[in-house]
């Protein structure tokens, strides 16, 4: 009975310490797989980046596992959520007033996006080739989809969005509008500002949304 505390402290301490250990992982898999891309970017390196030894990369993930979690944590804070409103990125934002509800949502993804555009590339050019990627990524678009269904339920219920003839063709094209690629285009590449970007953003989301009212 003496000894049952102690191995619990232990054992918790263990697990905290790998916790720790596989979040300076994911860190350093998301600066490389960014910087570099899939291919260049090796275990050897990401050990290196780390802190740690390749062994401990190798047995803490794969590397189509690291990029996964990589970019999983960069966009969103969490990694394998269900649904974007479990993750730290959306938290609490089903509670917010309707007033300021619809900006908060977009300012969120704004800074996902900005956070997660460069590495969200290198996934999908590594779902090309890697079926564990590839896989993975299915099951991002199917519940980032599903997410935006959920959202353009909560704007009719809000009264936000109006004359929606086909609410799941509007969650379709929101999906489009916010992905990391229309950031990755606009911002990265055709070098808009982040307020800029913003704007577009909303008055884009607003005319799926409101489609008569926005005319």
């Amino acid at each position: 009975m003496p000894e049952a505390v102690p191995r619990a402290y232990r054992s918790e301490l263990r697990a905290r310490q790998a916790q720790e250990t596989r979040s300076r992982i994911i860190a350093a898999s998301a600066l490389l797989f960014a910087g570099q891309g899939y291919q260049a970017t090796t275990i050897a390196a990401i050990a290196r980046e780390a802190g740690v030894s390749a062994e401990t990369v190798k047995t803490t993930a794969s590397k189509a596992e690291l990029l996964i979690a990589a970019f999983e944590v960069t966009f969103s804070g969490s990694e394998a959520a269900a649904s974007l409103t479990d993750t730290e990125v959306a938290s609490g934002v089903l509670d917010l007033p309707d007033e300021v509800f619809l900006d908060a949502v977009l300012t969120q993804i704004t800074a996902a996006n900005a956070r997660g555009h460069a590495i969200w590339t290198v996934l999908l050019g590594a779902a090309l080739s890697d079926p564990v990627v590839d896989d993975a990524l299915r099951g991002m678009l199917e519940r980032r989809r599903a997410d935006l269904r959920t959202l353009v339920a909560e704007t009719v219920r809000r009264g936000i969005a109006r004359d929606l003839d086909d609410p799941d063709a509007a969650a379709d094209a929101i999906s489009f509008l916010i992905s990391p690629e229309s950031y990755q285009q606009l911002v990265a590449q055709s070098g808009w500002t982040a307020d800029r970007y913003a704007s577009w953003l909303r008055a884009a989301v607003l005319a799926e949304l409101s489609p008569r009212y926005s005319e």
